[in-house]
């Protein structure tokens, strides 16, 4: 099934990253936003864009990671080493599932193509 699934995971912790908000956008022809939210209590983005066929071109996902742990009591630097996380992709197959697993701390992450 086609289309772009977003799952996160705080290290820091050990849980799922529910109320981290992010941003979905299209970058080419020009920046348009596809989707918007707070992540779910599995860290999972409940957006109708987990079903669409997204066209090839250039993406990204913008992660709120300051806010989140700083709403959920992690300690952080001030300001914090990690504020907005931006990840930007392409989609070459229309057709394909994109699923991008996140871990996240105050300190760093990972982000791939997971199927």
């Amino acid at each position: 099934m086609p289309g772009l699934s977003v799952h996160v995971v705080d290290v820091t912790r050990g849980l799922p990253a529910q109320g981290m908000a992010i941003a979905v956008h299209r970058l080419l022809p020009e920046r348009r936003l596809l989707a918007e939210g707070v992540l779910s209590a599995s860290g999972v983005l409940d957006h109708a864009i987990t079903n669409e066929t997204l066209p090839v071109g250039v993406y990204e996902v913008v992660f709120q990671a300051g806010a989140f742990f700083a709403a959920a009591g992690v300690a952080q630097a001030d300001p914090p080493f990690l504020g907005e996380v931006p990840f930007r992709f392409s989609i070459a197959d229309p057709q394909q599932h994109l699923h991008l697993p996140l871990k996240i701390t105050p300190w760093g992450f990972s982000i791939w193509r997971g199927a």
